[in-house]
């Protein structure tokens, strides 16, 4: 018999065929979380040989996973907590990432290092950078360069004068974090896992003291299966707590969610060719360079409201305008602000009521026989953190093979290197401009084709979205036939990024994304209507929470926006 290769597609006939195999087949993991962290588990099981399910009530990447600092970093200021340890797995994952695992998706990014003391802090910030570049941080990206106040105006003329003395430039990487999400979720398809969305587990299977499986329910139908499993790994981030409780047991640590917001300003607002890493009284700001906008993050503070959209406040956007305006010559304006987002990161709770002191180290527990926990971490450390959980996970399983995920290209990888170097013939063939193929081999890599193949027909897919031209129509489609995307928000949030980099926040373009996607799912008139009214009304919910100065304020007008999958169960923080 010879094996058929998986897919890696996430389509409306897929979706169907992993409903069937959650309830005939039986596992030897369940992952439940569709974040980053769970993907990774995922992958990692699946490439493992063992027979591996994943489930995400929401849609990938839909929590923490789509509203990080969209960085790949060894984090600079935990060389000075002495967290050697946690920079120098960062920066090994970092080049991983650069140059085995996520070539297409993962880029450099270079960053200045303002210097507003003469004297002593050259030799101590330059001795940091030394260490970050030994460790790893200088393999596939240039080492540290010191520059004078002149030097670093060259690079970014946009900052006050009197706002440095000199400064260093160094680099690290960044990456879409909710497309690289959705890749990882779709290479474990790739290597055999069921992966899906919108399917929330609403209750554990237990016999005796053991977990074997949950039962899980079709957030779209409504329908509920059972899942058999040897092991369940709960990867739900700042539901963990959540997800403990429904096991009955008690878990072995806490996660408290801290709250971070980012905004995004036009790139013209700001005149400068690099990132600032920029000091704070609490932590550290980042103003990075993101295609056609500036992403100037972040905050860091405690939160109890609701897990699945954290809202940011007026001060928290105060706060960010504050610290970015004490360098810039030209201030940046609420008026200047296209988008705003916030995400919540999962810390392991200490005996700090200071978030910024809480872990961003991640733990493994195994609270009882059949279930597994992970939580805490770093985007960057995804990978470590999964392939730790199935190491664990093996106690339930028995022998299992070693990881191998550091070797494993995300869907995409393959071939990307050659396609960037064929982009000219790419453009001819296509029609389209190169910097249109480069943009595109960013978000895709080598499965490009895959991409402009379903325009073969119909030559208007690869005309731009009318209201927003960094993307085509044709992408629109592809989320929905190989992406899983279900809804709006999952297209105009996730695997575009209209609903933070356009002043419209995706809502002008919310009609002809419906248009098409009412091809691929069959929408009724009815059906759309109720996608574009509600998305409206998400976006109303977001601006208007974004107007008020209390959590507590911000998180009741959010909440005001009805949810896009409907029937979900609301979860909120605890202390």
């Amino acid at each position: 018999m010879v094996m058929q290769p998986f897919s890696a597609q996430l389509g409306p006939k897929e979706r169907a065929q992993s409903w069937e195999e959650l309830q005939e087949r039986e596992f030897d993991v369940l992952v439940i979380g569709g974040g980053v962290t769970g993907a990774g588990a995922a992958l990692d099981a699946a490439t493992r040989g063992l027979r591996t399910a994943l489930v995400e009530a929401r849609d990938f990447a839909s929590g923490t996973s789509s509203r990080s600092s969209k960085l790949f970093h060894g984090g600079l200021r935990y060389l000075e907590q002495m967290n050697f340890g946690l920079v120098a797995e960062a920066l090994k994952e970092r080049e991983l990432m650069l140059t085995t695992i996520a070539p297409h998706l993962v880029h450099p990014v270079s960053f200045l290092y303002p210097l507003s003391h003469r004297g002593w802090e050259r030799p101590y910030v330059a001795t940091g950078l030394a260490m970050y570049d030994q460790m790893g941080g200088a393999r596939s990206v240039p080492r540290q360069k010191h520059l004078t106040r002149g030097g670093a105006l060259k690079l970014f003329p946009g900052l006050k004068s009197d706002a440095l003395v000199g400064a260093v430039r160094y680099y690290d990487a960044q990456a879409d974090d909710a497309r690289h999400t959705l890749t990882v979720a779709r290479t474990a398809a790739h290597y055999g896992a069921v992966v899906r969305n919108s399917t929330e587990v609403v209750e554990l299977v237990k016999e005796a003291d053991r977990v074997v499986g949950a039962v899980v329910r079709d957030v779209e139908t409504g329908e509920t299966a059972t899942v058999r499993a040897k092991v369940v790994v709960n990867a739900t981030g700042v539901w963990t707590d959540d997800l403990q409780r429904m096991s009955g047991g008690r878990g072995r640590f806490r996660v408290r969610a801290s709250k971070g917001v980012h905004i995004l300003v036009p790139r013209d607002r700001i005149a400068g060719e690099v990132g600032l890493i920029l000091r704070t009284e609490k932590s550290v700001l980042f103003v990075i360079p993101w295609g056609q906008q500036w992403l100037i993050g972040t905050t860091d503070t405690d939160w109890t409201h609701d897990l699945a959209h954290p809202a940011a406040t007026a001060q928290d956007i105060e706060y960010l305008l504050e610290h970015a305006n004490s360098v810039l010559a030209t201030p940046i304006t609420k008026d200047d602000i296209l988008g705003v987002y916030a995400g919540l990161r999962p810390l392991l709770a200490g005996e700090s009521e200071d978030t910024s002191q809480l872990s961003r180290e991640h733990a493994v527990a195994r609270p009882q026989p059949g279930l597994v926990s992970i939580a805490g971490g770093k985007y960057t450390t995804y990978r470590v953190m999964a392939q730790d959980a199935i190491d664990v996970a093996g106690k339930d399983i028995g022998d299992i093979k070693e990881s191998v995920t550091e070797h494993v290209p995300l869907v995409g990888a393959d071939g990307y290197a050659a396609m960037v170097n064929l982009k000219h013939e790419l453009s001819a063939e296509t029609g389209l401009p190169e910097w249109r193929i480069e943009h595109l081999l960013g978000r895709y890599g080598s499965k490009l084709d895959e991409v402009l193949a379903l325009a073969a027909d119909d030559a208007s897919l690869l005309e731009p979205v009318t209201s927003a031209e960094n993307y085509l129509r044709v992408e629109l489609k592809y989320a929905v036939t190989h992406e899983g995307a279900l809804h709006l928000t999952d297209v105009l949030a996730r695997r575009t990024r209209m609903s933070i980099e356009t002043k419209h926040r995706g809502v002008d373009a919310a009609e002809e994304t419906a248009d098409i996607m009412a091809g691929v799912l069959g929408w009724d008139e009815e059906t759309k209507r109720r996608e574009v009214e509600t998305y409206r009304e998400r976006v109303a919910a977001e601006r208007a929470s974004q107007e008020l100065d209390s959590d507590s304020d911000s998180d009741a007008a959010r909440l005001r926006a009805p949810e896009m999958r409907q029937g979900l169960r609301k979860v909120t923080a605890t202390k």
